[in-house]
């Protein structure tokens, strides 16, 4: 490893210094080799993974592009025009079917997401636009449309003693929700705005009961749901006669358990269903940051550069007499270097990683234009940022295997504990130490109406993403502040001598 040997004085501008340690930083031809191996480990390993792939379950899109589950038990009639539809729920139970090997094993209990309720849905085709007043398990009433959207009404359950009134109204697009405890005095929940709904729609009731998730055990444990309902009044323009009955999303070759079914006795409907209206998890999927899984190893290439970027300050004599200019200039060359190196392989990886799973029949979960960016351009900054860290780390230490040691030890060791450790740990890891940046690469939200694994081996945080990423930034400056105090400090220490 060459360089000029550029020293600086107390004249030098900070434009000065920076040119002169980006002058420094190119001539060395390591350090420019360290930065291509950078983006090398970034990228090769989520291009390897793509291409060792296999196919995955096919991925169903709502009407806002995501990916969803749409799988439920419908009891409906055709509803042309306007129109409304009530009806009282007098009660839900539901049961537990462990999975192998204890699936001989059936509980009773209702999951806190089961729904049953009243639904105006765009035909029986999965994936299309729907309205629906529910009941929940353990979630009170709720109005939920399109999948992702939710509002939420009265809480409580349902029994015989305290039943639950739901009326879904008709007007053009636009459908209400309403709920009651007496089926006299309404209260309205929400207004959802259906665009293109067909004039016949298709309207009625459904049961749906997705899994009974156990962090504790990795496990999702197979559910279904039982509600009763009576009361009907259906108004609107229909053609009457008997209700169809559909198990949405329900196949053939499913264990027993998933199937629902409908019981009419004296006019009232006992609905059984499994399955859930909702958006999807990451669960089996592939989501775009798992393109980026070579960023540990990248990070670990860039804590290297950026402590010998430093370090190799204190081998030779210093002239200046503010060395904290000199690492703030540092810093910032390190800085932009890493984040174009970053967001090079970033860009590269991503599409790439997606041309090689369509080839393979592979789809990856959708996620939006500004989405996509977030994860690219976040990757080169969590890259970035953690070189301006080990630069900090380095300028306060002085000692190239002790400093990178720190910056592993900080940032690259906890994040591989929290894939490791109970899931309770490894939350406080991913919020309370730099590993939190990594947050900024996750694509797919976890919403509150789906309870899921939500780990992060599936690429879950405890952190929004921007959260996570200031936690780093936190981190990083409390660490520039402290290396500039103390290089201040050291320099009056020397004065003194």
């Amino acid at each position: 490893m060459t360089f000029k040997n550029t020293k600086h004085t107390e004249v030098d501008t900070f434009a000065q210094l920076l040119r002169a340690e980006w002058t420094k930083f190119r001539s060395a031809r390591g350090w420019m080799i360290g930065m291509v191996v950078t983006a090398l480990l970034t990228v090769l390993p989520g291009l390897l993974l793509a291409a060792s792939s296999n196919g995955g379950p096919p991925i169903l899109l709502g009407p806002d592009g995501i990916a969803v589950t749409d799988k439920f038990y419908f009891v409906h009639k055709p509803l042309t025009g306007d129109g409304s539809i009530t009806v009282r729920v007098t009660s839900m139970t539901g049961l537990i079917t462990y999975p192998p090997p204890d699936n001989d094993k059936i509980v009773p209990g209702v999951v806190p997401w089961a729904k049953a309720g009243i639904i105006i849905k765009d035909g029986t085709r999965q994936g299309s636009p729907y309205a629906a007043m529910m009941v929940t398990g353990s979630h009170g009433v709720r109005m939920q449309h399109n999948f992702i959207h939710d509002i939420s009404g009265r809480p409580g359950g349902v029994s015989a003693e305290s039943p639950r009134w739901l009326r879904l109204t008709r007007s053009e697009n636009t459908i209400t929700g309403y709920e009651s405890m007496d089926g006299k005095q309404w209260n309205k929940v929400g207004t959802a705005r259906l665009a293109g709904l067909p004039a016949t729609v298709r309207v009625g009731l459904f049961v749906t009961s997705p899994g009974d998730v156990s962090v504790s055990e990795a496990k999702i444990r197979f559910t279904n749901a039982t509600a009763v309902f009576d009361r009907f009044e259906l108004q609107g323009e229909s053609s009457g006669g008997s209700w169809s009955q559909d198990d949405i999303g329900i196949g053939t070759g499913h264990p027993a358990h998933h199937y629902g079914g409908v019981k009419d006795s004296g006019g009232a409907f006992t609905v059984t269903g499994s399955g859930d209206i909702a958006p999807r998890g990451v669960e089996g999927n592939w989501i775009i940051e798992r393109s980026l899984i070579g960023v540990l190893t990248g990070l670990i290439a860039v804590i290297v550069v950026a402590v010998r970027f430093v370090t190799v300050e204190y081998r030779r004599e210093i002239t200046s007499h503010r060395q904290d200019r000199v690492m703030a200039a540092k810093a910032i060359v390190i800085g932009t270097i890493t984040f174009a190196a970053g967001l090079v392989a970033a860009i590269v990886a991503v599409p790439l990683s997606k041309q090689i799973l369509l080839s393979n029949g592979i789809s990856v979960l959708p996620v939006t234009l500004l989405t996509e960016l977030r994860v690219m351009f976040g990757t080169a900054a969590l890259l970035a940022i953690v070189a301006v860290l080990a630069t900090a780390l380095a300028a306060l230490i002085r000692r190239s295997v002790a400093a990178m040691a720190a910056s592993l030890t900080v940032v690259v060791l906890p994040y591989i504990l929290a894939n490791i450790v109970p899931f309770s740990a490894s939350k406080w890891l991913l919020r309370l130490t730099p590993a939190a940046g990594f947050a900024i690469q996750q694509s797919i939200p976890e919403y509150p109406q789906v309870i899921s694994l939500y780990t992060p081996q599936l690429g879950y945080y405890p952190l929004a993403p921007w959260a996570g990423f200031a936690v780093l930034c936190g981190y990083t400056a409390l660490a520039l502040g402290l290396a500039a105090f103390m290089l201040q400090r050291r320099k009056q220490v020397q004065k003194a001598d």
